[in-house]
């Protein structure tokens, strides 16, 4: 019985009784090798995470590693998949191509694919690829893998969503940009010690399961404290536009991790008009996310905008089956970026919708110094009450939607703030105070006057209010302002709450912020 098939271009090399069908482009002028059958089930995945998690972790074994220390940067982008070899898994219509091993991504993928309860490997070859006569890549071996995966758009257009090194993935969203990412799993995010990084080992690419997705990916994750079972169902044309995900995940902790984070999503945040003392670039603001948005399992939408910390600092929403979060780039206007290169205006948000109930926990935000545009120094995610710990099994599903901006809610959401000099003008400042001014837009302000009853309520901790909160609507616009002044106690951050109500009932998100003494802030997103 021989042991491997050989897909060609146009047809099917059978060196055994039975075809497995592989759509390869037609074009193609090299073989697809594939490795022997095996059967596949997604819950032979999860059996598979289970036994492993009851061993020692064993680290990928790299092969040739000083070749692929070679491939630098610029070398790694000089190697291109075929479009010639572009394939589609059995049952899809989905393109898909492969990413090349290098310097910053040298532990071995393995990829498969699979038809109906067989999966067999794709075996790497160079003729996979285009690269330069002299490219390191050419003295590797057959032996290595591959660094992961992507989807291309009809037509082998640009591709719209990609996984790439350890658990991270991403797609480009509505506006075609690349911008955040997602990843699988996040361990020991924002502490003292390093932080672990769980990496997906296998991936399985097979027909949609559910109507509407254009693929279904199974991925092995494993790391020193974990191991999972995940499956990843792709959608690019999802209900109200962008992109969908839908991820189930079983995990089994080879011992217990100080901090875990589901769900993680990562991003860049440098600087803003609000914060541009952070910045020594040309261009006004420099961001992938402005903030983080939730909704909490009691109905409450939260925002609280992102920072550039002096150090890193780690924010806790305590919570309940949370209803969603997720990093946003509300500020969609390009002349507050003036960046035609890559677009910041254009990246995509994230929002993460669970599906069931997640129980205690806290979304966390971690933030991180940067003094550039290529750290992600931006991570959200659930951190649930429940620790995980030797044996210890846990599962999760949820839905991310890559789209414009959060999902907008039945109130008034904020969009402008800023900070300066306490007191009205002319006429003195109040102490040693600030004032924070908030600007809300929302259709459930649409007719309200300054003789409505809406009122501010403001909290401030570590601090006092200097003068009464105030919210009216603004002349000539739709928007409403709420501000008042205050004066901190000492030099540490102080959090505040702000939001308008009517009649005891909210009318706003709460605007939730640090606050630093004498720091002079102002953002504008309209």
């Amino acid at each position: 019985m021989p042991t491997r098939r050989t897909i060609v271009s146009g047809s099917l090399a059978l060196l055994g009784a039975s075809a497995f069908p592989l759509r390869v482009s037609a074009d193609s002028t090299d073989a697809l090798d594939l490795g022997a059958a095996e059967t596949f089930r997604f819950d032979t995945l999860v059996d598979r995470a289970r036994e492993m998690s009851g061993r020692p972790y064993e680290p990928p074994h790299i092969i040739a590693g000083d070749v692929l220390e070679a491939i630098d940067y610029d070398a790694h982008w000089q190697i291109r998949y075929r479009d010639g070899a572009t394939f589609s898994p059995p049952g899809t219509t989905a393109e898909v191509q492969l990413f090349h091993q290098g310097r910053y991504f040298r532990e071995p993928v393995h990829m498969f694919v699979v038809d109906g309860v067989e999966a067999r490997e794709i075996l790497y070859r160079k003729s996979y690829f285009e690269m330069p006569d002299d490219s390191p890549a050419q003295q590797l071996p057959n032996t290595i893998g591959f660094a992961g995966f992507r989807v291309m758009r009809p037509g082998l257009k640009p591709d719209w969503v990609s996984f790439l090194g350890a658990s991270y993935f991403r797609t480009d969203g509505p506006e075609g940009q690349y911008g955040l990412s997602a990843r699988g799993l996040a361990i020991d995010t924002g502490l003292s010690q390093p932080e672990e990084f769980p990496r997906f080992s296998h991936f399985y690419l097979a027909a949609p399961e559910d109507e509407g997705d254009d693929l279904t990916v199974y991925a092995l994750l494993d790391s020193r404290s974990v191991t999972g079972a995940y499956k990843f169902g792709l959608r690019r044309d999802a209900v109200g536009g962008g992109h969908a995900t839908t991820v189930s995940c079983r995990l089994f902790f080879r011992r217990a991790v100080e901090r875990l984070g589901i769900a993680p999503l990562t991003s860049m945040y440098w600087y803003s008009e609000r914060d541009e003392r952070f910045g020594t670039d040309w261009r006004p603001e420099i961001h992938d996310s402005d903030g983080l948005a939730l909704a909490t399992g009691a109905g409450e939408r939260l925002w609280r905008p992102l920072n550039n910390p002096l150090f890193p600092t780690t924010s806790s929403f305590s919570d309940t089956d949370p209803r969603g979060f997720g990093l946003s780039q509300r500020d969609r206007d390009f002349l507050h970026y003036q960046d035609d290169g890559v677009f910041y205006n254009r990246r995509a948000s994230v929002w993460v919708e669970p599906l069931g109930e997640w129980g205690q926990g806290a979304v966390q935000l971690v933030e991180l110094p940067t003094d550039d545009e290529t750290m992600d120094n931006i991570v959200a995610y659930w951190a649930p009450a429940q620790k995980g710990g030797e044996g210890v099994e846990m599962d999760f599903a949820y839905r991310l939607h890559w789209v414009e901006r959060d999902p907008v809610p039945n109130v008034a959401t904020v969009i402008a703030t800023r900070q300066g000099h306490s007191g009205v003008p002319g006429q003195g400042r109040l102490g040693n105070g600030d004032k924070l001014v908030i600007d809300f837009e929302g259709e459930i302000l649409n007719g309200l006057a300054r003789d409505s009853g809406v009122k501010a309520v403001v909290s401030i901790a570590r601090g006092k209010l200097l003068s009464e909160p105030a919210a009216w609507p603004i002349v000539d616009t739709d928007f409403w302002r709420l501000a008042f002044d205050f004066e901190l106690d000492g030099d540490e951050p102080a959090e505040v709450r702000a939001y308008m109500e009517k009649d005891g009932e909210a009318l706003s998100e709460t605007f939730i912020g640090q606050l630093l003494p004498g720091r002079m802030i102002k953002t504008a997103q309209h």
